[in-house]
């Protein structure tokens, strides 16, 4: 047996300015062939637990062709037919094959095209036909269309947030394909679409904790084969966005439609528990003194690059700075700028800086600060998270600047902080801090869990803000709640 696997992950914010182009795909992952068994065999996250059951399985890979980047803004059209291009080419060169097992994302958005994940699938079924199937692995943000549902022969969602279960999604895909290919599965996917959308969630704590519960109780009855809990990505601006259900059953429609309306039943009727009530920075930097005990973690869900912001916003940093409490440190926000002039200047040096604030004027002004230049790296570790361990990072040139009693880390590449690597990289231990600030929406959770003594999220203007009202959404599908007051869905469901 043979199978392809491939990769085509981006998660599309689109109210960001900061076009996805070829480029920031190549600054992340675009590697054709065995580099990707080189790049992810031993990960813990899709395409190594694809790698993983496949050598467990005996099959023979086919690797053909990955590209990853970080979120960002909308997909340029030229990118896209590239990565279409580069996918099917990939695909096509690998010969014949009994199966493919794709790992995409869910929510990505190219110019003039509001489901890539579907028009890739179409795409790819034009070149190769309906007899090999497809399975697919997506992540809970994916927003699910009907396109990808009729494309795909299953869709297997992550069911945790932070996404620790990446790598065992990889192993269940390949396991899934290969019962298709031997005849011995015939999958049916049943969409379940709700009008609502949700806050970046993590499934460590009510109300989605309860919710996966339930599918996996669900996931008990004989003949469903998954069902999934997808949250959806609030801050793509098409008519699909949006939660939604997926279940999986082995031939058996009814089934996969009745466990579907009994989980979305369930996610609507705690539809207010998904509205939390969140500090500002500064009020969170007051909370996180008064507590006992430390490492005490702010996370600024507001500029979560993880969500496709900027990671250059100030407001945290800034509330930081003006608090100026002791053992108080700040890891990371994304300025080249300011990473090259502290690699100039170098260590031991004092340097005039406007760090931040670069990229937009949502996230907060520059900040004028006299900075001391303590240590300096490549950026470069291996993640330890839970979340895609062993995975290796390259954040580029970095800086550990001091001002006053903060300690602030600047890269040169946008991302979320997954864990305490790029702390120990420039010398600091997370533990021995009162305050450790991060930018991250729950990610960060898989690794510092465990470390923190408290962790408070602080919400502020932002491109992940938890204040869906602040954005100017033109193309939803309205009503959608909590934008609107919808009160029929629960009559619907029940009566079906």
């Amino acid at each position: 047996m043979k199978i392809a696997i491939a990769q085509l992950a981006h998660e599309t914010n689109t109210f960001s300015n900061v076009p996805t182009t070829v480029k920031l795909f190549k600054n992340w992952e675009w590697d054709h062939n065995e580099r990707i068994i080189e790049r992810h065999l031993g990960v813990d996250d899709y395409v190594g637990g694809m790698i993983d059951k496949c050598n467990q399985l005996g099959i023979e890979i086919a690797p053909t062709f990955s590209a990853f980047t970080g979120p960002s803004g909308m997909i340029t059209k030229e990118t896209y037919e590239t990565l279409e291009k580069e996918l099917i080419t990939s695909i096509q060169n690998a010969g014949e094959v009994d199966g493919i097992c794709l790992a995409l994302h869910g929510a990505g958005v190219a110019e003039g095209m509001d489901d890539l994940e579907g028009s890739l699938l179409k795409a790819l079924r034009k070149s190769i036909g309906y007899e090999i199937p497809i399975v697919v692995t997506l992540d809970l943000h994916a927003n699910l269309t009907d396109i990808m549902v009729q494309e795909a022969n299953a869709l297997l969602g992550v069911n945790f947030y932070p996404h620790t279960d990446s790598h065992d999604r990889g192993r269940e895909a390949i396991g899934l394909l290969e019962q298709i290919i031997q005849g011995e599965m015939e999958p049916v996917i049943h969409l379940e679409k709700l009008p609502l959308i949700i806050p970046t969630s993590t499934t460590y704590a009510s109300p989605a904790k309860e919710i996966n519960e339930q599918c996996w109780e669900w996931e008990k009855e004989q003949g469903v084969v998954d069902c999934t809990f997808f949250h959806g990505f609030p801050y793509t601006d098409i008519p699909d966005v949006g939660v939604s259900v997926i279940t999986i059953t082995n031939g058996n429609s009814s089934l996969a439609e009745k466990v579907g309306k009994e989980v979305a039943k369930t996610i609507w009727d705690k539809r207010e528990e998904f509205r939390p009530d969140l500090p500002t920075p500064e009020e969170g930097i007051q909370q996180a003194l008064a507590k006992p005990g430390f490492p005490i973690v702010i996370n600024e869900t507001s500029d979560n690059p993880g969500g496709g912001t900027p990671g250059d916003g100030t407001f945290l940093l800034k509330a930081m700075v003006e608090a100026n409490a002791p053992k108080t440190c700040f890891g990371f926000i994304y300025d080249p700028e300011v990473a090259e002039l502290a690699h100039q200047a170098g260590v031991g040096s004092y340097i005039e800086v406007e760090l931040g604030g670069k990229t937009d004027l949502l996230h907060g002004q520059p900040l004028s600060l006299r900075v001391y230049v303590k240590s300096l790296s490549d950026g470069q570790f291996f993640q330890s998270s839970p979340m895609w361990r062993g995975i290796k990072v390259n954040l580029g040139k970095s800086a550990r600047l001091q001002t006053g009693n903060v300690d602030i880390l600047v890269c040169s590449v946008r991302a979320q902080t997954f864990d305490e690597q790029v702390f120990l990289l420039h010398g600091m231990d997370v533990k021995e801090y009162k305050i450790v600030a991060l930018k991250s929406s729950q990610h960060f959770r898989a690794a510092f869990q465990s470390i923190a003594k408290e962790i408070i999220t602080v919400d502020s203007p932002g491109l992940s803000t938890c204040d869906f009202s602040s954005f100017d959404y033109k193309r939803i599908n309205r009503p959608i709640f909590p934008l609107d007051s919808v009160h029929d869905y629960k009559k619907q469901t029940s009566e079906v």
